[in-house]
């Protein structure tokens, strides 16, 4: 019973670490977006505000991060074609709701990720 309780603790904590942990300072997703469509994952951040984000997915998907001011959107990261990226994230601009968001493109992808608060 023990061992089993081991293994399963030790399973466990790799996820966590795959992805983060599940405290309220990192935001994991795992979508399937269908082809042509899109799916966001958004926050409010000031100048100079930082979030370290990870994701992957199993087929190319157009990528960026985004923001809009009136009727205008500006694209700070913009990348097509993509399975995976990752880095830390800078706003530059006053507060805005920045916008992480992947377009799949020819068929249906699995998306999964985290963007971290911190």
């Amino acid at each position: 019973m023990r061992r089993l309780l081991a293994a399963l603790a030790a399973c466990c904590a790799g996820a966590a670490a795959a992805y983060g942990d599940d405290s309220p300072d990192v935001r994991p997703f795992s979508v399937t977006i269908e082809a042509k469509r899109m799916h966001e994952e958004c926050v409010k951040l000031q100048a100079g505000d930082k979030r370290k984000y990870y994701w992957r997915a199993d087929g190319p998907v157009d990528f960026n991060v985004h923001y809009h001011d009136g009727p205008e959107v500006f694209y700070p990261v913009k990348r097509d074609g993509m399975r995976g990226d990752g880095g830390t994230f800078t706003a530059s601009k006053g507060t805005q709701d920045y916008c992480w968001m992947w377009t799949a493109r020819d068929k249906a992808v699995k998306l999964e990720g985290r963007i971290e608060s911190k």
